[in-house]
């Protein structure tokens, strides 16, 4: 189950014509200049970026260019448990597709990302950000063998969406984190067949189905306790999910109204996810940010990746 917000991830390419390759990444303040045509060896400094070149490079769709410049920017932090460094990978090889006028759909972007993201940089993690940062919206993702992926867009009402919007919450806890680490402790955990683990993913797939009833039908308390309920389950496959920061913000978050809280992403820190009932989401808003987290109200998008050319 996944919705999409009002975050984004940027990328503008421009043409050169003196055989440079110039990655810059403005919301980091790196700039790296490097010799255009052949492959960039090291993984170091901007990873996603020289790994979304390598992989264009290697396909052969860069073959007409003499050069580029890749201007990036971001909404939220790398780490921040919101699908960043996903959604970046997406907006680069969209604009990347755009440019090279490389011939497939939303299907194959948001696997070509995943395959440079989790296989060709070995980055720790799932699959579902590529998907919803390509798609948009509200959808039910399902995950099979074969990397088969099918994304079901939910035909969720209008009003159901309205309210839903107007009970979200987040709040930054001010901590960024590297989620490979927890990731990999949770991969290893379900490798030695841990029961413990393997029952709290069974417990998250078959939340997913209760919360998609729950949503189609209007029912967002039902859909709260869903939230609560994976949250739980989460937490139990590695120690370093949660830790006093974090527990701390989403006990001010309940005390201050909210019925229903998880942490995004990977957890560890990051953003935090909070729903209430929407006359008290002031009252919310103001007690994490009173608490020292940054919290903010957000909107739902509709919209996967988008593309434009200036003229």
């Amino acid at each position: 189950m996944n919705c999409t917000i009002d975050r984004y991830a940027y990328c503008y390419v421009t043409a050169r014509d003196d055989m440079k390759l110039v990655l810059d990444a403005r919301d980091r303040g790196v700039v790296e200049s490097h010799a255009f045509g052949a492959p960039i060896e090291s993984a170091r400094g901007l990873r996603l970026h020289r790994g979304i070149y390598n992989r264009f490079l290697q396909d052969g769709f860069l073959s007409r260019s003499r050069g580029l410049t890749i201007v990036t920017t971001t909404d939220a932090l790398a780490g921040s448990g919101l699908g960043t460094s996903s959604a970046l990978v997406v907006a680069i090889c969209e604009a990347l597709r755009e440019y090279t006028e490389a011939p497939f759909g939303r299907y194959e972007l948001a696997h070509l990302a995943f395959e440079i993201e989790r296989r060709q940089l070995r980055l720790a993690g799932g699959k579902q950000d590529q998907y919803s940062a390509a798609f948009g919206g509200v959808n039910f993702i399902e995950f099979l063998e074969q990397d088969r992926v099918i994304v079901n867009p939910l035909r969720v009402h209008r009003n159901i969406l309205l309210e839903l919007e107007s009970s979200l919450v987040i709040c930054f806890t001010g901590l960024s984190r590297e989620s490979d680490a927890i990731i990999q402790a949770q991969i290893s955990r379900l490798n030695s067949k841990d029961e413990e683990v393997i029952a709290a993913m069974i417990s998250l797939k078959e939340a997913a189905f209760e919360m998609k009833a729950a949503l189609l039908a209007g029912d967002l308390f039902t859909f709260g306790d869903m939230l609560n309920r994976s949250w739980r389950s989460k937490k139990s496959t590695a120690a370093t999910i949660s830790n006093d920061r974090v527990e701390g913000l989403l006990q001010v978050g309940l005390a201050a109204g909210a019925y229903a809280c998880k942490a995004s992403g990977a957890g560890g820190g990051g953003f935090l996810m909070f729903m209430t009932e929407p006359e008290r989401k002031s009252a919310v808003l103001r007690a994490l940010n009173s608490a020292g987290g940054e919290a903010t109200p957000v909107r739902l998008t509709g919209d996967g990746v988008e593309v434009w050319t200036r003229p």
